[in-house]
C-alpha cells in the first residue's frame, strides 16, 4: 500500500545542469555558514566524517541528482529536522524537484521560520536538552522515490502526521565506546519560508539512506579520523632559546 504525507517543498535553487551518472539519488553536504564553503568530509572505517567547530552555524545542502521528484526525510542527531520527533523514515520530509538543490538551515519552527543549526557542546545540543542524547553526532537522510500515477490504482488513503509518528525505528547501535563531544544546538530563529505539498511514496522503505557523522577536531584526532599532528624538531620547546637577556619592552628603567 502506498502512503501519502503532507510534506514541505524545500526553498529552492534549481540546478541548471544535472550531473552525469548521478549517484546517490540525493547528495548530502554540510556548509559552514560563516564562510559559505562546504565542509570537507573524511572517510574513516567505512563512514564519512566532518569536523564541527563549536559555536559555528551550519546548513545542510540537499541535491536531487535525478530527473524525478524525491522525498527526503532529514534527521539531525536522531531528531526529525521538521517535526522534532525522534526520527523515523516514515515521517514527513522535504520534497525536491528534479535536479533541485536546497539548503536546510535549521530546525523548522513554522512555515516561515527555522532555528539555526549550530555546533555546540553535547550537553547544549537540542537532542540532549530534550532527553535524547544517544544519537548525537550524525546527520542522515532517508530518500523516497515518487510513485508513478496509474489509471487502475484505487485512491490512496491520506496519512496524517500523527499516523506517521506512530511508526517506530530502532536506534542504531553505537559502534564506538568513545564519547561524542559536540552536537547540534537550537540557535536563533531566522526567515526560511516553505510550503506544503503531497507526495505518494513508491514504497514504504527508503530507496536509499545516507549518514554523515561529525565531531570536534580533538575528538576526531582521538578517534583516528584525523591523523595526529606531527611535531618536527624545530617545534620542540628549548630551555635556552637565546644566548643573552634581551631588553624588556619600553627599554630600561
Amino acid at each position: 500500500m502506498k502512503h501519502t504525507l503532507p510534506c514541505l517543498i524545500a526553498f529552492l535553487l534549481i540546478l541548471a545542469i544535472p550531473p552525469a551518472w548521478a549517484s546517490p539519488r540525493v547528495d548530502l553536504a554540510v556548509v559552514d555558514r560563516a564562510s559559505g564553503q562546504w565542509i570537507a568530509s573524511m572517510r574513516h572505517r567505512g563512514q564519512q566524517w566532518i569536523e564541527g567547530e563549536p559555536g559555528r552555524s551550519y546548513a545542510i545542502r540537499l541535491t536531487n541528482t535525478t530527473g524525478r521528484r524525491v522525498l527526503v526525510v532529514l534527521s539531525v542527531d536522531g531528531v526529525n529536522a521538521i517535526t522534532g520527533e525522534t526520527a523515523a523514515s516514515a515521517q514527513t520530509g522535504y520534497v525536491l524537484e528534479p535536479w533541485q538543490s536546497t539548503q536546510v538551515e535549521g530546525w523548522r519552527k513554522s512555515m516561515r521560520q527555522v532555528a539555526r543549526f549550530v555546533f555546540t557542546d553535547l550537553a547544549h545540543s537540542y537532542a540532549a536538552r530534550t532527553g535524547r542524547p544517544d544519537n548525537v553526532g550524525v546527520i542522515g537522510v532517508a530518500v523516497f522515490e515518487e510513485a508513478r500515477p496509474s489509471m487502475w490504482e484505487p485512491p490512496v488513503a491520506y496519512e496524517s502526521r500523527d499516523d506517521a509518528a506512530r511508526a517506530s525505528s530502532a536506534a542504531p547501535a553505537r559502534e564506538e565506546s568513545r564519547a561524542q563531544s559536540i552536537g547540534t544546538g537550537h540557535g536563533p530563529r531566522e526567515w526560511s519560508p516553505a510550503q506544503r505539498t503531497e507526495f505518494v511514496r513508491a514504497s514504504t522503505t527508503p530507496a536509499e539512506t545516507t549518514e554523515l557523522r561529525y565531531d570536534a577536531y580533538d575528538a576526531l584526532v582521538a578517534r583516528g579520523v584525523i591523523p595526529r599532528p606531527y611535531r618536527v624538531a624545530s617545534d620542540r620547546p628549548r630551555a635556552f632559546p637565546a644566548e643573552f637577556v634581551p631588553d624588556p619592552p619600553g627599554g630600561d628603567w
